[in-house]
């Protein structure tokens, strides 16, 4: 009995001081490794490192030493090469050209603002499998898409609402919370998207459209001609411009992943193709695109480093967090978290669908909390595979509306980064975006409980 109150207890802990800014990474990590220490001191069968050095103080920095080697060789360098990829097809105008070209249908709807505005919706979440950043993908959206939005009448607050809502939907075999989805339920990334998030995010979408449309027409009303925001945006920025051919190098690794799988049933033998190695394919596909487009072959070798630096960066952001998460993870574990969820659940009749309504709803509140849908989702995903195994149901099952759910906690959040860039750029508050925000994501939860689960 006391051990899962100690987790519970270690859970709003981490909490508390993620909502005060402290520093993630090191907040998870060293709550995870407390555990371990007094899951060791209650006898509650603590985890033991593969190779054990025979003294226990070690042994968990020695976890630590596993963690970061099976990361690294697994998750963590598919994730660091799909961030590497993002940061180069930015650098090049690549992710713009994409932009541009997917947003010229909304000048069918130039007389409609409001409908063009919650058009941006459905299109961006298309984006978002391609650009799967979400901090990345709306400020592309805020230096394209934000000043036409303004031009047609939108006013500011529903502009950047329903930018930040492209990104609420986190799926896209290129997602790393789907890379990491996929891992813990042991399925390629790719099947994972067309097979389970597909079906889900449509009627979704849906929700979100019409949410926001009535949303932001009563928030609207209530504002002043003076507030409406009409004139551009002077803080959006010019990115590089590039050949509309280019708009295709983002949707490559996507394209290469769904040709080269079993999806496809194209090729006898069939030809399987990783998503680590469809995105260097991609990459030095982009780079025979710029030897064309420059024929400067130093400058190009040169531009190489960008992709470097965007692996460095994902590794120092997400890849240590998802390592961190998985030594705290390790640690609700052997506290007999998942042991005491159980026993609650048997004592007060709730069954797996049961179950999986109060880790989705725990995790949107993390991420509302935390400001990142990842630290969330990488802190309890882990757990599913033992929960789903204890009730006889598919890990897919409890583990998809999770990782949804991580996304949309992240865009009602005060303290998300694509929030508070976006909000810098629109001029408006983080809390003035989050009012928009919160109907339609509740709504869509809701829906999303409803329609998964019942």
């Amino acid at each position: 009995m006391l051990s899962p109150i100690i987790a519970v207890l270690f859970i709003i802990l981490v909490a508390w001081m993620l909502l005060n800014e402290y520093y993630p990474h090191a907040v998870l990590l060293l709550a995870g490794l407390a555990m371990l220490v007094i899951a060791k001191a209650l006898g509650t069968g603590p985890t033991e490192a593969e190779s054990a050095t025979g003294f226990y103080p070690f042994d968990l920095f020695q976890l630590v030493r596993e963690s970061f080697g099976k990361t690294n060789m697994g998750v963590g360098l598919m994730i660091m090469a799909i961030g590497g990829f993002v940061a180069y097809i930015e650098h090049i105008g690549a992710s713009k050209a994409l932009v541009e070209l997917a947003m010229k249908p909304l000048a069918l709807l130039r007389n409609y603002p409001q409908l063009t505005a919650v058009a941006v919706i459905p299109i961006s979440q298309v984006l978002f499998v391609a650009i799967p950043s979400a901090a990345g993908l709306s400020l592309l959206l805020m230096a394209s898409i934000f000043p036409i939005l303004l031009n047609l009448g939108v006013s500011r607050l529903s502009a950047v609402s329903v930018i930040t809502a492209s990104t609420a939907i986190g799926l896209g075999p290129a997602s790393a919370m789907t890379v990491r989805a996929a891992e813990i339920i042991k399925v390629p990334a790719v099947d994972y998207f067309v097979q389970e998030q597909i079906p889900l995010v449509l009627p979704l979408s849906l929700v979100l459209a019409i949410c926001y449309y009535f949303v932001n027409r009563h928030f609207d009303k209530k504002l002043s001609q003076d507030a409406s925001g009409r004139k551009e945006s002077e803080s959006t920025k010019e990115l590089k411009k590039a050949p509309a051919i280019y708009a295709i190098i983002p949707v490559l690794p996507i394209l290469l992943l769904i040709l080269f799988s079993d999806l496809s049933k194209l090729f006898d033998p069939p030809i399987k193709l990783e998503t680590t190695t469809a995105m260097f394919i991609s990459l030095f596909v982009a780079l025979l695109f710029e030897l064309v487009r420059h024929k400067n072959l130093k400058q190009v070798l040169a531009s190489l480093k960008l992709f470097w630096n965007g692996m460095g960066n994902i590794f120092k952001t997400v890849v240590t967090l998802i390592i961190a998460a998985d030594i705290f993870s390790q640690g609700l574990i052997e506290l007999g978290l998942i042991r005491g969820l159980l026993e609650l659940s048997n004592s007060i009749g709730l069954n797996a669908i049961g179950i999986g309504i109060v880790m989705t709803i725990m995790i949107f509140a993390a991420a509302m909390l935390m400001g990142s849908g990842n630290a969330a989702f990488f802190a309890f995903g882990p757990l599913i595979p033992n929960i789903a195994a204890k009730f006889g149901v598919k890990s897919a099952y409890l583990i998809l509306p999770m990782n949804f759910a991580a996304s949309m906690g992240r865009t009602v959040s005060p303290v998300a980064g694509v929030l508070i860039a976006t909000a810098e750029i629109a001029q408006v508050s983080t809390l003035q975006i989050v009012r928009r925000n919160l109907i339609p994501l509740l709504t869509a939860l809701l829906i999303m409980l409803i329609y998964h689960f019942i």
